[in-house]
């Protein structure tokens, strides 16, 4: 079991049984999690779910009884636990789309955004897509309204109402940003990153830096009296946005070249545990369609949770109190931010698919692309050449019993997207072998 970050024991002995029960419900979720012999069954999942809810109902009744609901101690941090084990469940057996789903998208979401606002730099196209997230976050729980607990969508909705005070905030900070300095302030963005990348490389790339430096240093070049000049000549606005952007930009190269890669030896173990993390999840989103159960990502997010709330007044400390110096704390920071949003785009792009059916989905999604390809590249001279795809897609076909895909006595979650995308496979091979027919027909 990973760590959760500590928090204070409860006061009230009302609230020790509930805590207790948490523990247990927890462990078993646990348990569920490791056990990778079978696929998760939804009926597990839900029976979990409801154990989680009845100890919320009593927990929110001692506290409103002793008028504490605002009350945070280690019983909240274990109901967090278990919630966001339950909505990563929900993503592994394809249930995507229902309420107890977001709260592990919203927990990364919020992650994220302070972090945004932290380190006070990210383009507006970040936003948009985060507030593109929160619309089909707030559909899927207005959905729920009438299936799951109010308990758990008040929690839900009231997140995401945090979450989204911190996005409108962001947003406001770009808001003097001209249209004409856009481009610019996104091309900032994208390099201070990507410096950012490069000083976590095993071999520091000297000359890669050297060339983000060159181009910032062309920027500086095209500016006059210290600012940006529009193409009209004028002035645009937003310039104490881009500057202050454009400086750190070079000072951080400056900084990078003088470390060539190099940490501090201090924090030389928390460096090497977060470029672990890192890498790993970096690794499965190259292969998430083959590789990831959904609540693999715990132990990252709660290994991440842990290390970023050890800093003390937002600055990471060594053994004897010392501040990290500022190419440190950056780095670290960097690689926090970075593992986060790679939990965020792995959550992001999870498929609503049981993963008992993911074999079949990953094999239909490789057939799709390749009939794709065919198509692009001309089609296929003769009906013959197709007979390897049918032959598959007919594979595929006769696993179905009545229309539904079984794994033994089971009907796993995901169905209808499985089923469309056969469909789909079956609708271009026929494209495919029609216009190979007519182009013989015409040949004759």
């Amino acid at each position: 079991m990973t760590d959760s970050p500590f928090f204070n024991a409860p006061l009230d002995p009302k609230e020790k049984p509930i805590l207790d029960s948490l523990l247990y419900i927890r462990d078993k979720l646990s348990l569920l999690k490791g056990d990778k012999s079978t696929y998760i069954k939804s009926n597990d999942v839900l029976s979990l779910y409801n154990e989680v809810i009845k100890q919320v109902q009593l927990l929110n009744d001692v506290r409103a009884e002793e008028k504490r609901p605002l009350e945070q101690n280690r019983v909240d941090k274990i109901l967090e636990d278990c919630f966001q084990l339950i909505s990563l469940f929900f993503l592994t057996i394809g249930r995507n789309n229902e309420a107890p789903a977001v709260y592990s998208m919203c927990s990364t979401v919020k992650r994220l955004l302070d972090h945004l606002a932290e380190a006070n730099f990210y383009s507006a196209k970040d936003l948009d897509g985060i507030e593109t997230t929160f619309a089909t976050m707030r559909e899927t729980l207005q959905r729920g309204k009438d299936t799951y607990s109010p308990h758990l969508l008040t929690l839900l909705a009231n997140r995401l109402d945090t979450c989204h005070l911190i996005l409108e905030e962001l947003y406001r900070r770009l808001k003097d940003l001209s249209p004409e300095l856009v481009p610019t302030h996104e091309k900032l963005v994208s390099i201070l990153r990507s410096m950012a990348a490069c000083n976590c490389r095993k071999t520091f790339p000297v000359g890669e830096v050297r060339g983000f430096q060159d181009q910032l240093k062309q920027m500086q070049a095209t500016m006059v009296d210290g600012q940006f000049v529009g193409a009209d000549g004028t002035i645009p606005h937003g310039q104490e946005i881009v500057v202050p952007l454009l400086n750190r930009c070079l000072f951080w190269a400056d900084l990078c070249l003088e470390r060539n890669g190099k940490i501090e030896e201090r924090f030389k173990p928390i460096y090497d545990r977060l470029l672990e993390i890192r890498n790993q999840l970096e690794r499965i989103t190259l292969t998430q369609a083959w590789s990831l159960r959904e609540t693999d990502l715990y132990s990252y997010q709660r290994q991440l949770d842990k290390i970023d709330e050890s800093r003390i007044d937002g600055n990471f400390e060594d053994a004897q109190g010392h501040k990290a110096d500022l190419h440190a704390q950056r780095t670290l920071l960097y690689l926090i931010r970075r593992s986060y949003a790679c939990i965020y785009s792995l959550i992001r792009s999870s498929e609503p698919v049981s993963e008992a059916l993911l074999p079949i989905f990953n094999q239909l999604q490789t057939l799709r692309r390749c009939l794709l390809e065919v198509k692009k590249s001309g089609g296929v001279s003769s009906p013959r050449e197709l007979y390897p795809y049918s032959m598959k897609l007919n594979s595929v076909d006769n696993m179905r019993v009545d229309g539904k895909f079984m794994i033994g006595h089971d009907i796993p979650e995901g169905q209808g997207s499985v089923n469309a995308l056969l469909a789909e496979c079956f609708d271009l091979a026929y494209e495919l072998r029609v216009e190979a027919e007519d182009h013989d027909d015409s040949g004759d």
